[in-house]
């Protein structure tokens, strides 16, 4: 090995997990060392001291690449042969604007941990224009709890070391999946309690029927296809359909993000719920991360929604993921703590609506047309969806996914390891 980089994650899991994957593989000579994603708060207080004795000795590491849950000034400290590397500090989220549900002293070490691996990394990576700007215009804000001998002139000290680069997206394509991308913008063809799957049924009706425009309107379209929803097999015996019996499939709204309170999924179920009294018919996925302790309003929605439900839980295989994706309408974001949203951005790769809150990162990727202001706006976004839903199917999705795609960012990052694209 000539030009050895040391990736380090104390948080393999989630984004950093595919982000630290991602690198391995496109930087062959690279070595991985890492902890598993849990108990985040305990991976930032102690994860230092395990790394120093896990890392192993080598003279051909050159550089050193970590996510900032890592206390970097504390690992070169035990293990100072790797203060000679050139130390890049990535930051997929910072805590000097963690919404905390109670102020606690303690909760102080953690955004001062991260301005203290920002004064000994060489490089200091964000994955927003968002994310630094916030960190930044933050740090004399948080010294100012200290009581006493509060350091002077760090943002201008460490903001020549900082540079944006978005998360890589790393996605297979649409194709692999199925071919509902464009379909789902088309109207869907269904019965009341029927998936018409089966294209000779389709092409006979098209001949048989007397009504022109019901021809053109059914000949036209591709094959729909059963939505990852339906409880039972669809019934392949076909009625010639009449205007009251044709029935739009029910919208399918997506939530995937952590199961933890900064990510505000009460709001989320709140307009849900509001859905459901309002007798208005949908689909819901729910998914992401969870870890030992769940907001209890998953468990009541679970409850609540048990007969809108398609997909509940962490989804393991990414294929599984995806292809809930690729089904569904409309993906929903309600957090309070977002600095890039990486599933947001997947979502929309695979045909889906992005509903986000007008704060945090989302101004900065995604087009107006696209967020919401309140609750109120949210839930109406959403009724209208539900009352309408080829109309969000129908819709072309005005956000410059391409920028994010791995193709695109790749000599970024070649760039910041000074290593030669392949």
């Amino acid at each position: 090995m000539t030009d050895g980089i040391l990736l380090v994650e104390p948080f393999y899991g989630g984004s950093h997990r595919q982000l630290i994957d991602l690198l391995q593989a496109h930087f062959t000579e690279s070595v991985k060392v890492t902890m598993t994603a849990k108990k985040w708060h305990w991976r930032a207080r102690t994860s230092a001291l395990h790394l120093s004795q896990e890392i192993p000795y080598s003279d051909n590491y050159r550089v050193l690449f970590a996510s900032s849950v890592l206390n970097l000034a504390e690992l070169v400290a035990l293990r100072p042969d790797l203060s000679r590397l050139k130390k890049i500090l990535y930051f997929h989220e910072n805590q000097l604007v963690y919404p905390v549900q109670k102020t606690l002293q303690r909760d102080f070490q953690f955004p001062y941990n991260q301005i203290l691996s920002c004064l000994v990394a060489d490089k200091v990576v964000f994955n927003s224009q968002f994310n630094m700007d916030s960190f930044l215009s933050s740090i004399n804000t948080v010294l100012k709890m200290t009581p006493d001998y509060r350091p002077k002139g760090l943002p201008e000290k460490i903001r020549p070391k900082c540079q944006v680069l978005y998360f890589p997206l790393d996605l297979p394509p649409r194709g692999k999946f199925k071919q509902i991308t464009t379909d789902r913008q088309r109207e869907t063809l269904t019965s009341t309690e029927e998936c018409i799957s089966d294209e000779k049924i389709v092409t006979s009706l098209c001949e048989k029927s007397d009504d022109s425009a019901l021809k053109d309107d059914i000949c036209d379209k591709h094959v729909p296809v059963c939505s990852i929803g339906e409880r039972e097999p669809p019934d392949k015996t076909l009625h010639p359909p009449d205007a009251k019996r044709q029935k739009t499939r029910p919208l399918h709204i997506v939530w995937a993000h952590r199961w933890e309170h900064d990510k505000d999924p009460e709001t989320f179920f709140s307009a849900l719920f509001q859905l459901q009294e309002a007798g208005l018919d949908f689909r819901v996925s729910v998914m992401g991360e969870q870890f030992t302790d769940n907001p209890e309003i998953f468990s009541v929605a679970r409850e609540r929604l048990s007969s809108n439900i398609v997909a509940w839980g962490y989804q393991e295989k990414k294929e599984d993921f995806y292809k809930i994706l690729s089904e569904a309408d409309v993906a929903v974001s309600t957090a309070l703590h977002e600095f890039f949203g990486v599933s947001m951005l997947e979502a929309v790769y695979f045909g889906c609506y992005p509903l986000c809150p007008n704060r945090l990162v989302y101004p900065e990727i995604f087009p107006k047309t696209y967020l919401y202001n309140t609750p109120v706006q949210l839930m109406k976004k959403l009724k209208r969806m539900c009352t309408v839903p080829d109309e969000t199917r129908r819709h072309t999705i005005q956000v410059p996914i391409e920028r994010y795609l791995w193709q695109n960012c790749a000599e970024d990052f070649y760039s910041l390891f000074k290593v030669k694209a392949a």
